[in-house]
C-alpha cells in the first residue's frame, strides 16, 4: 500500500483528496499547521470514510519538527497543498508569503530528499500565468509574467525550484496541477469551505452572505467586455479536483510535469449569484461596486491535456456545487 503525506490536510482542497485518496485504498498521513483549518476535519474526514488519518500539527518552517515526521513516517510520496492563499493579504504582507509559502517548501524538499523521498505533486495555481491569462490558459501559456499579487508569485517561484530540484535530482518526479476556482463541498456536507477569517474568494463570501454574516455580496464591476458585464472564472468543483489529484499521482514520472485542472468552460459572477438564488430558493443579495486592480475579464482552463495525459474530465456542475455547498451550510 502506498503511503502518502499530505501537507495542508486538513484545508479545503486538501480534506477532500485525503478523503479521495483512502477511498482508493492509500495509506494517508496528513501534515498541518492547523494556520487555516480546524482539527475536527478530521473527524469528519473519519465520518466519511471510517478512517481516521495519523495527524502531525507541524509547520513547515519548523525543520526540526519536520525531520523528525519524515524519518518516522516511511513515505513513499508527497502531495503538497500547505501554504497561505489569501491575494490581498499577500499585497499587505509579501514577506509572510515568501517565508511560509516558499521556505516551506525548500524544507520540506530537503526532508525529503534526506529521506529517499521523490514522488510529489503541488498544489499550484493559474496565478502564474499572470499578465498572460487569456479566455483559455493552456500548459504552453507563458508564466511569470505580470503576476499581480505575491501569492501567484510564490508559486511561481515554488514551480521554478521544484523543476531545479528535478533537472539535479533525475530520479526526483514532480507533477505541478495548476487549477483555477475550486468550488462547492462534499456531497455528504461534512466537508467544505471555511477558511479562517476574512475570506477571499467568491464563494466564501456567497456562503456567509447566505448566513447573514455578511449583508450583501460585492460585486467588482459590471462593465467587463463580457456578456453580462461582470468577470468570467472557470469554477471547478473541488471533489473532481481531488480526483484530479489521485490521477496525478498515478502518473508521476521522472522529472517535472505540467497540468491545468478546469472545466474549460466560463461561469460570471452574476451566473453564479444566479446559480446559487436558484438552488437556495432564495434571493442572493448583492449590489455593484468598482472594479478591483488587476483582475481580468475573462481566465479559463484549457485542460486537455491532462484529459488527454491523466484522463482526467470534470464531472460535476455549478448547480452540483451549490447543492453540495448548501448541504455543508446546513451542517453547519
Amino acid at each position: 500500500m502506498e503511503k502518502v503525506l499530505v501537507t495542508g490536510g486538513t484545508g479545503f482542497i486538501g480534506s477532500h483528496t485525503v478523503v479521495e485518496l483512502i477511498q482508493a485504498g492509500y495509506d494517508v498521513e496528513i501534515l498541518d499547521n492547523l494556520d487555516n483549518s480546524k482539527i475536527s476535519v478530521l473527524d469528519q474526514i473519519s465520518k466519511i470514510t471510517g478512517v481516521r488519518p495519523v495527524f502531525h500539527q507541524v509547520d513547515l518552517l519548523d525543520f526540526p519538527k519536520l525531520s523528525k515526521v519524515f524519518s518516522k513516517g516511511g513515505y513513499d510520496s508527497v502531495i503538497h497543498f500547505a501554504g497561505l492563499k489569501a491575494v490581498a493579504e499577500s499585497v499587505e504582507k509579501p514577506l509572510k508569503y515568501y517565508e511560509n509559502n516558499v521556505s516551506g517548501t525548500i524544507n520540506l524538499l530537503k526532508c525529503m530528499l534526506n529521506n529517499e523521498v521523490s514522488r510529489l505533486v503541488f498544489s499550484s495555481s493559474a496565478t502564474v500565468y499572470g499578465a498572460n491569462s487569456s479566455d483559455s490558459c493552456s500548459e504552453k501559456t507563458p508564466t511569470g509574467v505580470g503576476i499581480t499579487n505575491p501569492y501567484g508569485k510564490t508559486k511561481y517561484m515554488i514551480e521554478e525550484i521544484l523543476k531545479d530540484v528535478c533537472a539535479a535530482n533525475p530520479d526526483f518526479s514532480v507533477t505541478l496541477l495548476r487549477y483555477f476556482n475550486p468550488i462547492g463541498a462534499h456531497p455528504s456536507g461534512l466537508i467544505g469551505e471555511d477558511p479562517n477569517g476574512i475570506p477571499n474568494n467568491l464563494m466564501p463570501i456567497i456562503m456567509k452572505v447566505s448566513r447573514g454574516e455578511i449583508p450583501e455580496l460585492s460585486v467588482y464591476g459590471n462593465d467587463y467586455p463580457t456578456f453580462d458585464g461582470t468577470c468570467i472564472r472557470d469554477y471547478i468543483h473541488v471533489v473532481d479536483l481531488a480526483k484530479g489529484h489521485l490521477l496525478a499521482l498515478k502518473k508521476l514520472r521522472p522529472g517535472a510535469s505540467v497540468y491545468n485542472l478546469g472545466t474549460g468552460q466560463g461561469t460570471s459572477v452574476l451566473e453564479m449569484v444566479e446559480a446559487f438564488s436558484r438552488a437556495s430558493g432564495r434571493r442572493l443579495p448583492f449590489r455593484i461596486v468598482e472594479r478591483r486592480p488587476g483582475d481580468l475579464p475573462v481566465i479559463c482552463a484549457d485542460a486537455s491535456k491532462a484529459n488527454a495525459e491523466l484522463g482526467f474530465k470534470a464531472e460535476l456542475t455549478i448547480d452540483d456545487a451549490m447543492h453540495d455547498t448548501l448541504r455543508y451550510i446546513a451542517a453547519y
